[in-house]
């Protein structure tokens, strides 16, 4: 009976650890789905979920960045094709101009210039290296003061630039990547020569009539700005200018 009476009890503190240990788990297992699925009112994720999105996002963008500087023709191989050629029409006048990618599901930027006074949906998207033709799906944002759109293009999986976190420092390697002229995905390189307001720099990398809309990249391989236009005055002296990626940010 005293082997029995022992065997008895030993065998309900084994089942009320387990219970503990199955009620724990279950418990976490409750907590952890809260955290993933709980919503505002407004059905928007919580502040903890969104944060824990926005490190994951974070992380992710962060290993797109190279640990080291990249010279100009890796710049070129690595996003030459994540910049196109935009034409646009007012129904009677045509324009060119550039834009580029800056996720792999189409979002793209561009001048907002280049849209101007033009109607959408009559504009033709031509990806570089690509015959195929496509136009805007929906503009999510754009600023004519700061002179960008920011727009869906009904194509998935696209080559894109990742954004920069920090603006570029006055003397700092910049790459310009657009179609000055129609002559498609352009190369030239430069250094930032000065800020001449909050977003708006001058650089030294030259661009042109067409080039407006297009990329401008830093050595990390990153886009730190909006290629915008230029101006020549009578000694042939070029003055270019893009606007800070950070006008696009929300």
């Amino acid at each position: 009976m005293k082997k029995i009476s022992v065997l008895l009890i030993v065998f309900c503190c084994v089942t009320f650890i387990s219970c503990r240990k199955s009620a724990r788990n279950q418990r976490e297992r409750f907590r952890s789905t809260e955290i993933v699925t709980e919503s505002d009112r407004d059905g928007s994720p919580t502040k903890e979920v969104r944060e824990r999105r926005t490190s994951s996002s974070q992380k992710r963008e962060n290993s797109k960045r190279s640990n080291h500087k990249l010279e100009g023709s890796q710049v070129f191989d690595r996003y030459g094709n994540a910049v196109f050629m935009i034409f646009t029409s007012d129904g009677s006048n045509g324009y060119q101009g550039s834009g580029f990618f800056v996720s792999n599901d189409g979002l793209a930027v561009s001048n907002y210039h280049v849209f101007k006074g033009t109607t959408i949906s009559r504009e033709q998207i031509k990806l570089a290296g690509s015959n195929k033709s496509y136009s805007v799906a929906k503009v999510l944002h754009k600023s004519e003061k700061e002179d960008f759109i920011v727009f869906k293009v009904n194509c998935q999986n696209t080559n894109y630039i990742p954004i920069a976190k920090s603006k570029p420092k006055i003397g700092d390697k910049v790459y310009a990547i657009g179609s000055p002229r129609g002559l498609e995905n352009t190369f030239s390189s430069g250094e930032v020569s000065q800020w001449r307001a909050d977003n708006l720099m001058q650089i030294s990398a030259l661009i042109d009539y067409g080039s407006s809309g297009g990329a401008l990249i830093n050595e990390y391989g990153e886009t730190i700005g909006i290629t915008s236009g230029s101006f020549a005055d009578g000694s042939q002296a070029n003055l270019n200018y893009a606007w800070s990626i950070d006008v696009v940010k929300p």
